[in-house]
């Protein structure tokens, strides 16, 4: 029984990696974009791109980003996304 609790736990641990793994910073998307970091927090404000809220710490507000998400964004025209 107890092994049965140490596979269920590791995979959860796997699964919260995979999950962190597939969340981006600003940073991130911004140098997979090739923009100014300043662009990817406009877009998000603006509502272009969907990001995650995370609770505020210092001087900027922190956000994550899915690959998911940004993918989808890379796949669309350049002239959607400009409009």
């Amino acid at each position: 029984m107890y092994m049965v609790y140490l596979v269920a736990a590791d995979q959860k641990e796997d699964s919260v990696v995979h999950e962190d793994a597939d969340l981006l910073t600003v940073r991130e998307v911004a140098r997979r974009l090739r923009v100014d970091d300043t662009t990817v927090r406009r877009w998000i404000k603006l509502g272009v791109l969907e990001a995650i809220t995370l609770p505020h710490r210092g001087s900027r507000q922190a956000y994550r980003i899915r690959r998911a998400t940004l993918e989808s964004l890379l796949a669309q025209s350049p002239e959607a996304i400009g409009s």
